[in-house]
């Protein structure tokens, strides 16, 4: 057994008294899914997908970020990432350059056509998708599940 408190049996898959209603990563797999189909619904009539959205909306963040920090972000293999943003450029959304400091490293940036671009989507996707995810919710409430899945992402991140 996992779990030194017999209160958290119920978490544990291989436990007799585990409960799938009451396991988190059931409830995370679902949202993840259903938001996933909530934005690809959304994006395609854009003309965007999640791995573009995601790309664009973290260069919206940081301006200019190297392929390994889009993919470090994103959650993906640097190989399909690297395939996202030379697509992505080749659409006239992104600059892909070496980096001034580093001529081994690729860096990327929005041009004005992707920075517009994020704009509509970002305004589409609050209506049809962010608002209905966070209905009934407060800031407080928001904030404290913001908190507790980053916390599952480091337990899962520590080696």
């Amino acid at each position: 057994m996992v779990f030194h408190s017999s209160k958290l049996e119920k978490y544990s898959p291989s436990s007799q008294f585990f409960d799938i209603n009451e396991f988190p990563f059931y409830w995370i797999a679902r949202v993840n899914a259903l938001y996933s189909q909530e934005m690809e619904k959304t994006l395609k009539p854009l003309g965007m997908d999640i791995a573009r959205w995601r790309v664009a909306v973290l260069l919206s963040l940081y301006g200019t970020l190297s392929i390994s920090d889009i993919a470090e972000h994103a959650i993906g293999k640097l190989p399909t990432m690297t395939k996202i943003v030379y697509r992505m450029r080749d659409a006239g959304l992104v600059e892909v350059n070496a980096s001034e400091t580093d001529g081994r490293v690729t860096v990327v940036s929005l041009t004005d056509e992707g920075h517009d671009k994020v704009k509509m989507v970002l305004k589409t996707t609050e209506k049809k998708v962010f608002a209905k995810a966070f209905k009934g919710f407060t800031e407080p409430q928001i904030k404290k599940s913001t908190e507790l899945l980053r916390r599952y992402f480091i337990n899962m991140s520590a080696e």
